[in-house]
């Protein structure tokens, strides 16, 4: 199991510096999260920056948004449009019916309670509350997506199991005493682990050949030698 600090410099001089998303606090978050579904991160921003441009990101500018407007743009997200209005609107009307319309204050609650505060809106599981604290700056430990947990699982974070959350717990338990300080830190450690197993270390298809972990890679050494 390599170390990780020397992964992720690795992964670094690869990609160059993550690009953060850009939306900014809770609302804006979950809202990027529920932006488009199976499509490309340049999609996500485009329909998430329409959003932005056309309706505003408030809870409030989007209740009172026309239904048809909305749909167009939730049409540029992919499949099921018309749900993704829907997730939407229930965003907007849970922050506004319980938090006045002002999601930031969860930030100043205890993380637990944060997280599951994050947790009744549409989507948002586990990782992607956890993710949503640290890019607010108020996260703790490495959330991960499928993508970052299969990089790590193959340069032997953890143990691949058919039940996901096992997988996942066992991934968080191998990082510990690991992981890098500060949620800035963090959160680019996250997205660079998510970048890598989008374009090199596909679930279906990796290119081993390209990639600048190989020789620490137990995956990538069973590959080559026909395991």
């Amino acid at each position: 199991m390599p170390d990780l600090k020397t992964l992720l410099a690795r992964l670094k001089r690869h990609y160059g510096d993550p690009v953060l998303p850009p939306a900014q606090g809770p609302f804006e978050l979950i809202l990027w999260e529920n932006a488009c579904y199976l499509l490309t991160d340049e999609r996500r921003r485009e329909v998430f920056e329409s959003l932005r441009e056309r309706v505003g990101l408030s809870a409030a500018a989007i209740l009172g948004a026309d239904r048809n407007l909305l749909l167009e743009l939730a049409t540029r997200g992919g499949m099921r449009p018309q749900t993704r209005v829907f997730r939407w609107l229930e965003i907007a009307r849970i922050t506004m019916d319980q938090y006045g319309g002002d999601l930031d204050g969860i930030l100043k609650e205890p993380y637990a309670k944060a997280k599951k505060a994050l947790k009744q809106f549409p989507t948002i599981g586990d990782p992607a509350a956890e993710k949503i604290l640290l890019y607010c700056g108020a996260g703790e430990g490495l959330p991960l997506d499928w993508n970052g947990s299969r990089v790590l699982l193959r340069v032997g974070y953890g143990r691949s199991q058919k039940n996901y959350g096992a997988a996942y717990r066992s991934i968080q338990a191998a990082l510990a005493g690991q992981l890098p300080r500060g949620a800035a830190v963090l959160a680019r450690a996250h997205l660079l682990l998510r970048q890598h197993g989008k374009t090199i270390c596909r679930n279906n298809g990796p290119l081993c050949h390209e990639c600048p972990l190989t020789d620490v890679c137990g995956f990538a050494q069973k590959i080559s030698s026909g395991g």
